[in-house]
């Protein structure tokens, strides 16, 4: 695969913005990081983006999500393997990220309510489509994955 063109050498600023919301999210934020990487790894799999899929599965991995969750993460429901807040997170992930589909349920709308504060919920929200922007990015534009190695996992989660 090679990539179309590098939108960051191209419209820097662009890009310094979409990660101004993603520290945002980082320093506002009261949510579990290995949540945020779930959520990240979700909308990546539903987006069918493979350079957010590569980052986040090893950033979730630094952190010490297990490969057991990871490999289910796509069949989630299915699985004993999430919490009940983790899986109203994932299924708000695709609610969000299906938003044309659906326009996001209000039966999926309640369940997420008993899980998380409405601060919570408004930067779930943002995080969801935060990704969403980086996955339609970095599908358009064919950014290769395969290079990206996790800085320290003790610092706080990667974004793209």
């Amino acid at each position: 695969m090679q990539p179309r063109l590098d939108g960051q050498k191209v419209a820097p600023a662009a890009f310094h913005a979409v990660l101004g919301l993603e520290e945002y999210i980082r320093k506002s934020s009261r949510l579990e990081p290995s949540l945020l990487e779930l959520v990240r790894m979700r909308a990546s799999q539903i987006n069918g983006c493979a350079y957010c899929l590569d980052m986040h599965s090893k950033d979730a991995r630094a952190r010490g999500e297990t490969e057991q969750r990871l490999y289910a993460l796509n069949a989630w429901s299915e699985t004993p393997f999430f919490s009940d807040r983790e899986r109203a997170a994932l299924a708000w992930t695709e609610a969000v990220t299906l938003v044309s589909q659906s326009h996001v349920p209000d039966s999926v709308y309640e369940e997420v309510r008993e899980h998380f504060t409405e601060d919570e919920l408004v930067h779930l929200t943002l995080a969801i489509s935060t990704i969403n922007v980086w996955n339609r990015l970095c599908i358009s534009f064919r950014v290769v994955p395969g290079t990206y190695q996790p800085k320290s996992s003790k610092l706080e989660p990667a974004v793209a």
